[in-house]
């Protein structure tokens, strides 16, 4: 398949001027509103937000020049900047913010996981506009509730970002698609093959600082070890992003041995987010609370940390770090104990019969399905670590390789015993992510349903997000998330880092703010 804008070229082009990255799938259709097959990474070189998050956990002017709150929290008016176009030449102004957010409206349910939309569609529910035009470049949007976390949420990389209005549909019914890929941001993409490559053009219109590269070419490179011979090669000039997990840019093998190439130049981020797996507290035989804390008994993560993970992420004991607002809670880690965990099985009934190698219930056998991607090495060999020493306890690990959109309509239908999942990091830690716990949105929902206080964990939810009280927003917090622990709902694992791999002759590489934004604006080849 082949899809060209105006203004593409014969062949991808080559030289100093070409930042080449890769990454393992197709980019969808960049659709600003929308999720996979879109990858975050790329949406956020085409659109941008009202706001900027900072990776000091300050929000900062993007599109917006400047905002005023009402005293009820209720209503943010934007004064947006005046020298913004979209790059086909349309004016950024209110009008195009007000289209846009009611083409996410649109869309709604699609959306619910965020409360930030929540809000604005009750907000239209009970009668008032969602985003109301003040003048040409003022724009106000209302809110049913107070919501604390709006400016944050504002500046996701997704729904709420801005597309021409004259890439919209007729019917301003962005879910069902889009006419072109057009945003304000520093980059436009002139041609995408799938499989093969998608080509990014420098936006000569930019209201910002220009990218330090006229072109960005992003190779479609499925496997790891594919794309280390790319980089040796030379086909690639950078592999940026996790390892192993999300986009799965390299091995820890192969970035440890990186790291003692001269010319080489390797660099490991701060942690953020927390990459887990989701115990099913609805399914057999996770619903058994003894079975899922023997479980987060019976894993050696400090080993895993040391052999897997080669030290580039650190063990995670909790669901989000501490260093999360409301998140330092102080609550007590699942220590390794294969005799705790056996003396869990064993009181709560789970026998091993004599040359069984695994224990069993009431005639029921202690077996459940841990799934994954795939694709996902580092994910894999985690999963085979667990299997292993659940076994060591008796309890038998079916492991189930798959598709990543196969595992992701699992998380959502509750077809799993185990699964693997990370939070969202920052800015949407931890209220975006628990917010997201109330919908079958990710596996949360499914992983807490056999909860006897789910309906009341959610209730929590809902209180902790409107809340404009510190103090009852930390208690909140602490019955949320400490029922999660104490349920042993999530087994932690590690901190996620991105690591970065590059020869020394490029220039201007580091990390973005969020794990899902890669700074290419300021990468060039000396």
């Amino acid at each position: 398949m082949f899809t060209a804008l105006p203004g593409a070229l014969a062949a991808p082009p080559e030289g100093k001027d070409v930042l080449v990255y890769s990454w393992n799938s197709n980019m969808g259709e960049f659709n600003p509103h929308l999720y996979s097959p879109n990858q975050m990474f790329s949406q956020n070189l085409i659109y941008e937000p009202l706001v900027h998050y900072r990776a000091d956990g300050t929000v900062t002017p993007c599109l917006a020049e400047s905002w005023v709150i009402s005293p009820d929290g209720r209503e943010y008016t934007f004064k947006l900047r005046k020298d913004v176009r979209f790059s086909d030449g349309q004016p950024f102004n209110a009008m195009a913010v007000k289209r846009n957010i009611d083409a996410i409206m649109f869309n709604h349910e699609r959306h619910q996981w965020l409360e930030l939309i929540n809000q604005l569609w009750k907000a239209k529910e009970a009668g008032k506009e969602p985003a109301t035009v003040l003048d040409e470049y003022t724009v106000k949007l209302t809110l049913h509730d107070p919501y604390y976390p709006a400016l944050q949420e504002l500046a996701l990389i997704r729904p709420v970002r801005f597309l021409s209005p004259a890439a919209m549909p007729e019917s301003g019914n962005t879910s069902k698609g889009i006419k072109a890929p057009i945003g304000t941001g520093p980059w436009k993409m002139v041609e995408s093959v799938k499989s093969e490559y998608v080509l990014m053009e420098r936006n000569e219109d930019y209201w910002g600082d220009k990218t330090k590269t006229k072109y960005l070419l992003i190779k479609i490179i499925p496997d790891t070890n594919a794309r280390v011979v790319a980089f040796e090669t030379g086909q690639i000039d950078l592999i940026y992003g996790g390892a192993g997990h999300g986009s799965g840019q390299i091995g820890l093998d192969s970035f440890e041995n990186y790291r003692h190439v001269p010319g080489v130049v390797t660099k490991i981020s701060g942690p953020l987010a927390t990459r887990a797996l989701a115990l099913n507290t609805n399914r057999f035989p996770t619903n058994d609370i003894a079975v899922r804390k023997a479980i987060l008994h019976a894993v050696d993560r400090d080993a895993m940390v040391k052999h897997i993970f080669m030290d580039v992420e650190q063990r995670a004991d909790t669901l989000f770090s501490p260093s999360f607002p409301y998140c330092d809670l102080k609550l007590k880690p699942y220590d390794f104990s294969r005799d705790k965990a056996e003396a869990l099985l064993d009181k709560a009934g789970w026998v091993l019969a004599d040359g069984a190698k695994y224990r069993s219930k009431d005639g029921k056998e202690l077996a459940l399905d841990l799934c994954f991607a795939g694709n996902d090495t580092l994910m894999k060999s985690v999963a085979e670590v667990v299997q292993g020493d659940l076994k060591k306890v008796g309890i038998k690990v079916n492991l189930v390789g798959e598709e990543k959109d196969s595992n992701l309509a699992r998380q959502k239908s509750g077809e799993f015993g185990m699964i693997f999942g990370s939070t969202f990091g920052a800015p949407y830690d931890p209220h975006s992510f628990v917010s997201s716990m109330r919908v079958p949105s990710h596996a949360d929902y499914q992983a807490q349903l056999g909860l006897p206080m789910k309906a009341d964990i959610d209730k929590a939810i809902g209180q902790v997000l409107v809340s404009v009280d510190k103090t009852k927003r930390q208690e909140l917090y602490r019955y949320i998330l400490g029922t999660l622990h104490e349920n042993a709902v999530y087994m932690p694992i590690t901190y996620l880092t991105n690591i970065m791999v590059y020869r020394d002759g490029l220039k201007g590489a580091h990390f973005g703010p969020t794990k899902d934004e890669i700074p290419f604006e300021t990468i060039y080849k000396d």
